[in-house]
């Protein structure tokens, strides 16, 4: 089993930036990779961003520019560091421990909130 802990969510005004932490723990050789996942009510869990622990990053279309996904190897922690926060990226953000194989289901972690205020 792996856990993830998300943290740094919060209520911010327009133009703010945040930067979100996932922390694992547990049986990390089961996982080959982090990503973040905002779910806005109502909504699927979409990617913004993965980075695998060989280094390999992907952002999801929707993303333009204002996000950077980070990982601290020694730490077992990836971060999403989030300028310009808009309206829009209000959301609960899911961190995501990507099993090797498709049919293997993934870990999730229980989400930190993001709010926007305009």
């Amino acid at each position: 089993q792996v856990q993830l802990a998300e943290s740094g969510g919060g209520s911010v005004q327009t133009g703010g930036s945040l930067r979100l932490s996932c922390t694992a723990s547990g049986r990390m050789f089961t996982i080959n990779a982090m990503g973040w996942f905002p779910q806005a009510p109502g909504k699927q869990r979409v990617l913004v961003a993965t980075i695998t622990f060989d280094g390999a990053i992907e952002y999801g279309a929707a993303v333009k520019d204002r996000f950077t996904i980070i990982r601290d190897k020694p730490k077992n922690a990836v971060y999403l560091q989030i300028n310009d926060l808009k309206p829009e990226d209000t959301c609960d953000y899911y961190c995501r421990g990507y099993r090797q194989h498709y049919y293997e289901n993934d870990y999730w972690g229980q989400g930190t909130q993001v709010t926007v205020s305009s």
